[in-house]
């Protein structure tokens, strides 16, 4: 069982219940009431900001060269790419660059990037990886899971460009990248190291499954 594989198999009860997040099923039948994505997307590109800097603080921790540039090429990616993809809604939304990033950071994603930053802070490339991981692969299994429990939600006028941005081939390979590199992290450490990740990565999935409940919720 590859690293990875292990990380999913602890986490599979916590990820049975995402599509069955009412935010998830709102997006999915195209129901969700706009001010509620409207907080989520805000929400959400916060979050991102903190999100990159795990993946640079990873750069950072790296004693290879090749896992430094991973990590900082993802760090452009973000930045770059699916930060535009947020830009792009929140603009369709009114939602002007300064006023999403001068909303404060409410308490549950508060809570999940400060975790987040300090496992990366605190350990190595491995744990910033493992953290990193939870958010990439889970965007990618809810949405293909809405995609294919409901074929022609990927055509929806307004939640259809999310989902199919989510369960593109292109996020897909991207996310292959990522597992590739979190199984050679973990190649030689211990026993004890991997139970560790493990951890990390199980505390990342309850806060994804938090996050959710939150922007339902739209708890400040």
């Amino acid at each position: 069982m590859t690293m990875t594989e292990r990380l999913l198999e602890a986490t599979k009860e916590i990820w049975a219940g995402y599509n069955e997040k009412p935010f998830v099923k709102g997006i999915a039948d195209g129901s969700l009431d706009h001010d509620k994505f409207k907080y989520y997307m805000i929400q959400d590109y916060l979050y991102l900001i903190d999100y990159t800097k795990v993946f640079s603080i990873g750069a950072a921790k790296s004693t290879d060269l090749a896992f430094m540039r991973l990590f900082a090429g993802y760090t452009h990616s973000i930045l770059d790419g699916e930060m535009d993809i947020h830009r792009a809604y929140m603009e369709r939304l009114g939602i002007t660059r300064e006023e999403a990033e001068q909303t404060p950071v409410a308490l549950d994603n508060l809570s999940y990037t400060s975790y987040m930053l300090r496992i990366a802070y605190e350990g190595g490339a491995p744990e910033a990886a493992a953290a990193i991981l939870s958010c990439a692969l889970s965007y990618e299994w809810i949405a293909k899971k809405i995609a294919a429990d409901r074929p022609d939600a990927d055509k929806h006028p307004f939640y259809g460009e999310w989902i199919r941005g989510y369960a593109s081939e292109s996020y897909h390979k991207e996310n292959e990248v990522l597992v590739e590199w979190m199984n050679r992290l973990a190649e030689d450490l211990s026993e004890k190291q991997k139970k560790h990740l493990v951890d990390i990565f199980v505390a990342c999935s309850r806060y994804e499954a938090a996050f959710w409940d939150m922007a339902w919720e739209m708890r400040r």
